[in-house]
Formats: structure tokens, C-alpha cells, sequence
């Protein structure tokens, strides 16, 4: 029983705060009870468990729960499967790819296409028991295993075909109707025997179109008047099949007598004649017969006749010889005929004139179109289909789970025994010119299989005539409801008004659509071609239901566990590839059209549609994939040549949280166009516990931020006791396993100087340049970041400038190159400056430099700039002095003996050089740093002496006199660069020079709009080898 509130109340109040009360507790999570009754009846789950209806109940409203039909396994799957499957192609098909394939490839193919949808059965069952299955069956169950890209692509293709079929099956009702039932309905008349096809056509469009409408209201006015009416439907359906099974019965003793006139070895066709003679005896006066009078000029013997007729005999034999005639071997192998030839019998003298073309309006059986192996698959293949007619509605099941598994698979053995049957029982029983006569032209305008069927051909007619107006009921039912099963997800936008219906939850608007483009099937008129087009449709869909029970089944995700224990991968995969075999088997333009729509719609969901987390197999995969790519990553460091730089892009956030210089992310996006790990991070001061929603907003600004420039990676926000500490953190272990950052990009501290900001230098060379250093990660700074271009901007000519000081592993060489990928740069050229000190040959140096830079395959001018002695100016002395002033105050601290001994050498020199004795190479660059282009020298201007042994001040002065002439020569050559890159020197030793080394870099990058200062990571970035 449930307590009272007071009871909760409390419980609130007791003096164990570190409990929740189960008051809280309540307001998150269901009551035991409340569960269970939700999961007995499933329309009513708790939220989670019912994701797929999300879009519906965006609006907070409570709704009322639809109240529909709930029906069981024998009303709801096996008889709407048997139906759908028993379609049109049973009656009115089937006897004709006998006839024309053969007993051998007949069966082959039934058995194909019988094991395709069995083995698609199984992967489906072993889907729609691993969970509850709502509305939209296949669709659900795809879009839930592989995500909902693929789920709407393959949802939408099975809706197309769904609704293709609707067509197919209404067309084969007006062709019952018209040919077999009645004949004087025909609107359009055919003047002669050409224009037939055509007349035929336009009497389908007609019909067709007034049948659909009525079909549709029907289905408007509510899905179970239409169980009522499957019920009597497939009463037909049965008795018709029995009647076909009964006429074999008697046709083993007592063949019913349907006589084929034949002209040599042609088939007459009985249109015109009633007696299969030449000639007749009327009084006491032989004259010609009916048959005479369409092959001769007149009634009477010496009228002038067609040679062929001429010159060979009419005979008659029997139609249905029966089963005992031994005729199944004359119909074992194919006889496959191209269009306009006529039906001839294996075996009969024939004496045919010498090229005497044959008159299309003589009274023969004509094949009506060229017929081969795959084009009869692709016809043959909707008479399996509708296998999913249970699961598209499993809205209206008591128990999906139950029986969908159970109803299908028994409709399929049901259905897949007899069509095996009725091949051979066919080709045992009818005579092949009849089999190949697609439309009884031979035996009286019959229906062929009626005319086997027993006690009259009518019974397989009116059967016949109802299983499709029932086989097209269903497909109306069943599209409309998965159209809005995709429209109440969401993911394709533009289908949102197709969610909505009637209060009972029915599909109106999507009925409406279904309609419509049920109509184009219909105007195609023709069952052969619209056969081919709902088989792609079907096919792709029942591969990928097979794909989805294969990628569950080898991931093994915990969530897997089917209560339907008789599947394995290997059989999905099986179904998988036999399912892809027969789309290109069917057609194989068809088979690429289908998947162009389906790859389209995949494209245009993940692009435009809404995100969705099903915990779908293709993320698994993904997991897996990415798991796998990691271990092999981890193997060891990657190449030269697939070396790029994976950044840690280190923002900094306001008191909103929001990122004080987006123009860094710009940049990120334009430096990575996309390719490589990119991770922005930020770090908040503060401890967890408190500053967790703070982080959570600062890590969905910097999303937001991230979206807006699209730079593609990862976020991530620390938060610890102190900036320093958490950009540590950040520098050593962010990225995972072999997939971790090897460059930092990182903004210049602008107010550096501000004695309330003494602590951001601090951070950035204590943790941002040492450690990297020390790491061997690179490390780019931008200085006036602020005046970097956005994605939207675009240069239209200007240089991107390399001031190349050391040779640092070529990270100046490759980042010009990586930006120029990026429209924003594309139209800047490079040009590379070096600087020669006075005893080098400046020639060679660029002779050599432009050589290296063909081999690199990268195109720049070539500069070499001279570095000249001179004077120092007063203004280095002024800028030194200031400088020392400010470090004066710093520095009132006691030096001991051997810190004294270390001050007082050169604490810096440019670009990172250094006299090379072994202590200092540890202190730069892990590999030794030379000058660019300079041959075995002590890589130190000539202006900074090798051994500084001058008091502090003259050793600033000279490292400031170096500064600010390379500032000078910069400032001349680049001024109107769009962009500078130079090499960013190394910190000095000993840390009470690290304001001085601020005060140098500020100097170096003196009015200079954009700089990048570049500090590699001590590893070659950049080869000249493919």
C-alpha cells in the first residue's frame, strides 16, 4: 500500500540527510507496481520505454490512449501474411513462368525466393522478440538496430513498396475482371490485333483508378471492416487453392476436356473459330470453315489462303492431359521466347515458307513481351512477399512478441509448399503451349490455372478475383500506419503532417498520400512492369532487416536477448547476400535506382533530420570500430607522412561561460578543414561538487560554438583548485590511447603586463610552454587573435609569411600548407623568409631552400634576408630598461651562490638557440636545434656572444638588440602579410628570466597585425618521400 504524503513527509525531515527520501525518490522513478501493469499492457509505459512516441508527446499534454482493435496471432499475422503472399501472381503468373522457365528453373526459382523470405522471417523474428514492437513493425525494427538514418531510408523504401504493391494487386483484380469475368466492360476497343496491348491499358488505368478509390475509403472508414471483410477474402483465397489441388485429383483419371487447336505446331488462338477444321460440310457443299475464312481471301476452296496454312494440317490435342499423361517431362526444361513470336509445341511437323513475315492480325497465341531467367524472377518475386504484412500492423496485436515470429514463419512454410507443389503439379498436369499462353487465348479466353481447377473454372476466377481485392485492402492498411510510424519519429522533417489522423489513431493524411502515389502505379497500367519495382523495394528492405540481426548478433550487446531462440548470424548474413543477389538478379538498373533513393534519403535524414539515440546496432558498431582503430593506433607513433596536427585548442570563458575569443575556433576549422582529433577545452577554478552545472554550461557553449564553426571534435571542461593545475591536467591526459593531441593552440595573453593579471604569464610559460616542451607535444600560440578571420570571410590575394629562424621539424612548412586547404586562405601565397648571417653564402641558401621546397612538393617564394651588425639603438636600451624595472620588483628574493652563477648567462637567445653544450640541450628542444640553412656553427647570432660573462643588464640588452632588429626586418617585409608564422623561442632556464622572455616576445611581434608563433614538437612533421 502506498504511504500517505504526511508518512514521506517525514521521512524528509529525519536526521539522515544524506538519505533520499523516498519522496524524491517517487518523483523520478515508478512505483514497482506502476511498472508491471505498464509493461502487461504496453500502451501505457513509463517514459524511456516508450522513445518512439517522443514527437507526440513533445507537447506535455496527457493523451488519452488509443483505443484500437487488439487481435491475435491467427487473425493478426498468419492470415494477413497468407494473404498478401497468396496475391495476384498465384493466379494469374504463375502457370506462364512454368511454362516458360520450366519445372527445373521454376522450381530453383521458387525455392530461391522461398528461402530468402524464410531466412528474412527468422532475422525478423528474432528482432521483434528482443523487445516490445509498436506501430511501424519493420520500420521500427530496423530503425531501432541500425539507427535511424537507416531505419527512415529503408522505412521509406518499404513504404514505397508496400504501396507499389497496393497497385500491382489492384491492377491483377481489373485484369480478372476485364479478361476473364467481364469482357464487355471494356471502355477502350482495339480496332485490330495490334492495338489490343494498348486498349487493355487504358481500360486498367480507368478501372484501376475508380477501384482505388473505393479501396481507400473503405480503409478510411476503419481498419476492422477490413479484418471483416479479409476473413471472407481469404475464404476464397483457400477454396480456390483447394479447387486447384482437387482438379490435379481428378485429372489423374478423368482430364477435364479443353481442346487446343494447333495449325502445324502454332497455337490458335479460339477468338474466331469454334471448330478446328479447314474445311466443313454445309448440305451436299464442302466450304471452308471460320478457321478458312481468317487465313483465305473467302468462304470457299479455291480463294486464295496464307502459305503456312496452306502447307500444314490442323490437329487438336487436349489442353489438361492430366497428371497421369506423362507430360511432366516434355515440361521439365525452358522455353524462353522474345516478343511477337508465336507459342509453338515441341515436337509437331511444321513446314514453314522461306521468309514470309507473319501477319500480326492471323489468329495465333502470341507471346506479348521478350521473357529470360531474371526477368521472371522479378515477376515472380512479389508472389512471396507480404511476409510483413503481421508486423506493419503489430499495433493492433495483443502480443507482438508472440505472434509475429509464429504467424509468419507458419505463413511462409504454408505458402512456400504450395507454390513448390503447384510447379510441379502444373507442369505434370497442363499441356506447355497452354502454360505459355498467358492469357487462355487458347482455350476460349479462359483463366489457365481455372481451367485445371475443379468443379468449374469460375470457382479459381471469383476466388481469384477476391484474394487480390483483399491482398490490395491489406496493402492499403499497412502503409498508410508505417508512413506515420516514421512521420511520429520525426527524422524526416517535411513528413511531420503525415503523424496526424482520426482520434481512434488512424492514418488519415498518410492514407491520403498512399493514395496518390498508389496511382502512379496504376498508370503504369502493366502488372510485368510494376512487378519489378515493388521487388527492389522489398528485396532492399528485407536485406537490411537481415543486416540488422547479423550486426545485433555479433556485437553481442547486452540488450540483445531475443525471446525467439532459433536464428543465427550466419543464416542473417545468408539472407543478407541472397537478398542483394536477387535485386541485381531482378534488374539491375532497378537495384540502383532503389538504392540511389534509399542512399538519398539516408543523406537527407543525417543532415537534416533530428538526432536520435535508440542505442541502435550501427552505433554499437561505431564503439567497436573505434575500440579496434584505438588498440591498432596504439602500436606506435604514426609516420611522417600521416603525421597532422591533432590540437588541444586551450578557450578561455566569461563569467556566462561563454568563449571570449571565438576567432581561435575559427581558425581551429580552418587550419584542420575537418580532418584529424580536434578537443576545445577550458578549465573552470573551483572544485566539482559546487561548479558542476557551471561546467555543463560551459561545456554546451563551447559545443554550440563548436557547431556554429563546424569544427568536428570533442569537448571538455575541467574544473580544479587552480588554472595552472587544470591546464596541466588538460595538457597530460587528454585523448585516449593512441588517439591523443600532439599540438596546442592556444590565444597570446594580452594583458600579461597588468600587475592584477601577474599570474596569466605565470600559467603560460610555467604550464603552457614547459610542459609542452617537456611533452614533445607543439605548441602554436596566436597573437591579436581578435583580428583573425571568421569562416565567412575570404582573402582575396595577400601572403601568408614564414619566418623560418630554426629548423623545428618543418611545423612552419606544413601549417601554411594545411591552412591554404581552407577557402578562407585558398587565394594567399607563401613566401619563406630565412635569415643568413654575415659569413653565409646567401646564393646557395636560397638555391638550397628552393630545391628542398620542390622535393617537399610545396609551392612559396624563397627569400634570404641579411642580418647586418650594427649600433644598439637607444631605444633598446630604453625598452631594456623598462623591462628590468618591472622584473626588479619581482626578484627581491636571495639568490644562493650557484642560481647567481646561472643568471648571469644569456637566460634566452633567439628562436630558441642556444650555444649547444650538453646541459642545454635538454633545456631547448628534445633533438639538437640548428639554424636553418647555416652548416655546422654555433647556432647563436653573431650579436649574442657564446659565453656571456657581461652583468645582467648588457646580456638583456644584446637579447633585446636581437629582437628588435628582426622585429625591424619583419615589420619591413611583412607588414602587409595576411598572416605571420615564426618560430616561437624556448623559455629560458632558469624561471626569474620569465617575465624578461614575455617582454622578447612582445618585442619579436611588434606591429605585426597577425602572428602565429610556432614551436615544434622536436619529431619530423614533413618528408620529402611519397
Amino acid at each position: 500500500q502506498q504511504p500517505s504524503r504526511g508518512s514521506w513527509g517525514a521521512a524528509a525531515k529525519s536526521p539522515r540527510p544524506w538519505l533520499r527520501s523516498p519522496q524524491e525518490e517517487m518523483d523520478t522513478s515508478p512505483m514497482v507496481s506502476s511498472l508491471l501493469s505498464g509493461l502487461a499492457n504496453y500502451t501505457n509505459l513509463p517514459q524511456g520505454s516508450r522513445e518512439h512516441e517522443e514527437a507526440e508527446n513533445n507537447d506535455g499534454g496527457k493523451k488519452k490512449p488509443v483505443q484500437a482493435p487488439r487481435m491475435g496471432t491467427f487473425m493478426g499475422v498468419y492470415l494477413p501474411c497468407l494473404q498478401n503472399i497468396f496475391g495476384v501472381i498465384l493466379f494469374l503468373r504463375l502457370t506462364w513462368v512454368v511454362g516458360i522457365a520450366g519445372i527445373m528453373e521454376s522450381f530453383c526459382m521458387v525455392f530461391l525466393c522461398c528461402s530468402c523470405t524464410m531466412l528474412t522471417a527468422i532475422s525478423m523474428s528474432a528482432i521483434a522478440t528482443n523487445g516490445v514492437v509498436p506501430a511501424g513493425g519493420s520500420y521500427y525494427m530496423i530503425s531501432r538496430s541500425l539507427g535511424p538514418e537507416f531505419g527512415g531510408a529503408v522505412g521509406l523504401c518499404f513504404y514505397l513498396g508496400t504501396t507499389f504493391a497496393g497497385a500491382m494487386y489492384i491492377l491483377g483484380t481489373i485484369e480478372i475482371l476485364l479478361a476473364y469475368i467481364f469482357p464487355a466492360m471494356a471502355i477502350f476497343k482495339a480496332e485490330d490485333a495490334s492495338g489490343e496491348a494498348a486498349a487493355m491499358l487504358n481500360n486498367m488505368r480507368v478501372y484501376g483508378t475508380c477501384v482505388l478509390t473505393c479501396m481507400a475509403t473503405v480503409v478510411f472508414v476503419g481498419v476492422k471492416y477490413v479484418n471483416k471483410f479479409a476473413l471472407v477474402f481469404l475464404g476464397c483465397v483457400i477454396l480456390s487453392i483447394l479447387a486447384i489441388y482437387a482438379g490435379v485429383i481428378k485429372s489423374a483419371f478423368d482430364p477435364p476436356s479443353f481442346p487446343i487447336c494447333l495449325l502445324g505446331n502454332r497455337t490458335l488462338s479460339r477468338h474466331g473459330f469454334d471448330l478446328c477444321t479447314k474445311m466443313v460440310v454445309e448440305g451436299n457443299e464442302t466450304v471452308g470453315s471460320k478457321l478458312w475464312e481468317l487465313f483465305c481471301t473467302s468462304r470457299f476452296l479455291n480463294a486464295t489462303c496464307d502459305e503456312y496454312f496452306t502447307m500444314n494440317n490442323v490437329t487438336e490435342i487436349e489442353g489438361i492431359p492430366g497428371a497421369a499423361s506423362g507430360l511432366i517431362q516434355e515440361n521439365l526444361w525452358s522455353s524462353y521466347l522474345t516478343k511477337g513470336v508465336i507459342v509453338e509445341k515441341r515436337g509437331l511437323p511444321s513446314v514453314s515458307p522461306p521468309d514470309t513475315p507473319v501477319d500480326m492480325d492471323q489468329p495465333y497465341v502470341f507471346s506479348d513481351m521478350t521473357s529470360y531467367f531474371t526477368l521472371l524472377v522479378g515477376i515472380y518475386f512479389p508472389s512471396v512477399t507480404g511476409i510483413m504484412a503481421g508486423s506493419n500492423r503489430s499495433g493492433d496485436l495483443r502480443d507482438a512478441q508472440k505472434s509475429i515470429p509464429t504467424g509468419t514463419i507458419l505463413a511462409i512454410a504454408t505458402t512456400s509448399a504450395v507454390y513448390i507443389s503447384s510447379v510441379v503439379l502444373f507442369g505434370a498436369c497442363i499441356e506447355g503451349v497452354v502454360l505459355r499462353d498467358k492469357f487462355g487465348e487458347a482455350v476460349n479466353g479462359n483463366l489457365v490455372v481455372g481451367t485445371l481447377a475443379w468443379p468449374s473454372p469460375w470457382v479459381i476466377v471469383i476466388g481469384s478475383f477476391f484474394s487480390t481485392c483483399g491482398a490490395g485492402l491489406q496493402s492499403l492498411t499497412g502503409a498508410p500506419r508505417l508512413l506515420q510510424a516514421i512521420s511520429r519519429d520525426g527524422i524526416v522533417p517535411f513528413l511531420r503532417v503525415f503523424g496526424h489522423g482520426k482520434a481512434n489513431g488512424e492514418p488519415t493524411w498518410a492514407l491520403l498520400l498512399t493514395a496518390c502515389i498508389c496511382e502512379i502505379g496504376i498508370l503504369i497500367a502493366s502488372l510485368d512492369e510494376v512487378a519489378p519495382i515493388l521487388s527492389m523495394f522489398f528485396l532492399m528492405c528485407y536485406m537490411f532487416v537481415n543486416l540488422a540481426c547479423a550486426v545485433q548478433t555479433l556485437l553481442r550487446t547486452p540488450n540483445w536477448r531475443p525471446r525467439f531462440r532459433y536464428y543465427h548470424w550466419t543464416l542473417s548474413f545468408l539472407g543478407m547476400s541472397l537478398c542483394l543477389a536477387l535485386m541485381f538478379i531482378c534488374s539491375w538498373y532497378y537495384a540502383l535506382v532503389a538504392m540511389l533513393i534509399a542512399g538519398l534519403i539516408y543523406k537527407y535524414i543525417e543532415y537534416r533530420g533530428a538526432e536520435k539515440e535508440w542505442g541502435d546496432g550501427i552505433r554499437g558498431l561505431s564503439l567497436s570500430a573505434a575500440r579496434y582503430a584505438l588498440l591498432r593506433l596504439e602500436e606506435g607513433p604514426p609516420h611522417t607522412k600521416n603525421w597532422r596536427p591533432q590540437l588541444l585548442v586551450l578557450v578561455r570563458g566569461d563569467q556566462e561561460q561563454n568563449v571570449v575569443h571565438p576567432q581561435l575556433l575559427s581558425f581551429t576549422s580552418q587550419l584542420k578543414a575537418g580532418k584529424g582529433l580536434t578537443i576545445v577545452a577550458s578549465v573552470l577554478e573551483g572544485t566539482f561538487l559546487d561548479n558542476h552545472p557551471q561546467a555543463q554550461r560551459a561545456e554546451e557553449s563551447i559545443r554550440r560554438l563548436m557547431e556554429a564553426e563546424k569544427v568536428k571534435g570533442f569537448c571538455q571542461v575541467v574544473i580544479s583548485s587552480n588554472l595552472r593545475d587544470g591546464m596541466s591536467h588538460l595538457i597530460q591526459s587528454s585523448g585516449l590511447g593512441g588517439l591523443q593531441h600532439n599540438t596546442v593552440l592556444v590565444g597570446w595573453p594580452r594583458s600579461w603586463r597588468q600587475k592584477e593579471d601577474h599570474q596569466t604569464w605565470r600559467n603560460f610559460i610555467g604550464t603552457l610552454v614547459r610542459e609542452t616542451t617537456a611533452g614533445h607535444l607543439a605548441l602554436l600560440v596566436a597573437k591579436n587573435v581578435a583580428m583573425f578571420p571568421g569562416n565567412q570571410e575570404r582573402f582575396s590575394e595577400g601572403h601568408i609569411d614564414v619566418w623560418w629562424i630554426v629548423h623545428d621539424g618543418g611545423m612552419l612548412m606544413l601549417l601554411p600548407f594545411l591552412l591554404r586547404h581552407h577557402k578562407v586562405w585558398r587565394k594567399c601565397k607563401m613566401r619563406i623568409f630565412t635569415v643568413a648571417q654575415m659569413d653565409d653564402n646567401s646564393i646557395q641558401m636560397k638555391k638550397d631552400l628552393t630545391t628542398f621546397l620542390y622535393h617537399l612538393r610545396i609551392t612559396a617564394e624563397v627569400e634570404v634576408v641579411e642580418m647586418h651588425e650594427s649600433d644598439i639603438s637607444a631605444y633598446t636600451y630604453e625598452k631594456t630598461l623598462v623591462m628590468e624595472q618591472r622584473s626588479q620588483i619581482l626578484k627581491q628574493m636571495h639568490l644562493t651562490k650557484n642560481e647567481r652563477e646561472r643568471e648571469v648567462r644569456p637566460q634566452d637567445s633567439l628562436g630558441g638557440t642556444r650555444s649547444q653544450s650538453p646541459g642545454d640541450e635538454v633545456e631547448t628542444a628534445p633533438e639538437k636545434v640548428h639554424l636553418t640553412w647555416t652548416k655546422e656553427k654555433p647556432a647563436v647570432p653573431r650579436s649574442v656572444p657564446t659565453r656571456a660573462v657581461a652583468p645582467r643588464n648588457q646580456s638583456n640588452v644584446r637579447r633585446m638588440h636581437t629582437a628588435v632588429k628582426l622585429n625591424e626586418v619583419i615589420v619591413k617585409k611583412s607588414q602587409d602579410a595576411k598572416l605571420v608564422l615564426l618560430n616561437m623561442p624556448g623559455p629560458p632556464r632558469n624561471r626569474k628570466g620569465d617575465e624578461n622572455y614575455m617582454e622578447f616576445l612582445e618585442v619579436l611581434t611588434e606591429h605585426l597585425d597577425r602572428v602565429l608563433l610556432v614551436r615544434g614538437g622536436g619529431r619530423e612533421v614533413i618528408t620529402i618521400y611519397s
